[in-house]
């Protein structure tokens, strides 16, 4: 909705209205090791404002409350909400993201092609291995598992903000 904005030092803020990709982004920059990732889930005051860092609303203060804690959590990322699924959500989430931490370049790269549409077949074709290998990448990296995962904490998310 508001594109990521750079609000203090080395942090960025952006609106998202759909918690799949917000959950798919958070848990991908958890687990590259590179960022501290806070999910604050909430209302935001309308109409928005041009600058992301000029908005109010409790999913700012959530967001706050989350990025701090990331700095310190298992996983590196948070989820922070008055709901009270965000406790047990922001596990979930950081099982996924050190799961996802963990995967090889092999996996990724059988595991994006899965992503955009093509069979395990169609994968083995355009890497140039067998079928059984594609499927034992997407096996050895949890890849259906995790991607489930990141399914679901979206839409136990979205109860979140709309019960």
């Amino acid at each position: 909705m508001r594109p990521f904005q750079r609000t203090a030092g080395d942090e960025v803020q952006g609106i998202m209205d759909h918690a799949g990709q917000a959950v798919h982004l958070a848990v991908m920059l958890a687990a590259s090791g590179d960022w501290s990732v806070g999910l604050g889930f909430g209302r935001v005051e309308e109409p928005l404002p041009e600058e992301t860092r000029a908005g109010r609303g409790a999913a700012f203060e959530y967001a706050r409350d989350a990025v701090e804690r990331a700095k310190r959590a298992s996983g590196s990322i948070a989820v922070s909400s008055s709901g009270p699924e965000a406790e047990r959500l922001e596990a979930e989430l950081q099982l996924t993201a050190s799961i996802v931490a963990k995967r090889r370049a092999t996996s990724w790269e059988a595991g994006l092609l899965m992503d955009q549409g093509m069979t395990q077949t169609q994968v083995a074709e355009q890497l140039g291995i067998s079928q059984q290998a594609v499927s034992m990448r997407l096996a050895s990296s949890l890849w259906f598992e995790t991607n489930r995962m990141m399914l679901e904490a979206a839409k136990a998310l979205d109860k979140l903000i709309d019960p």
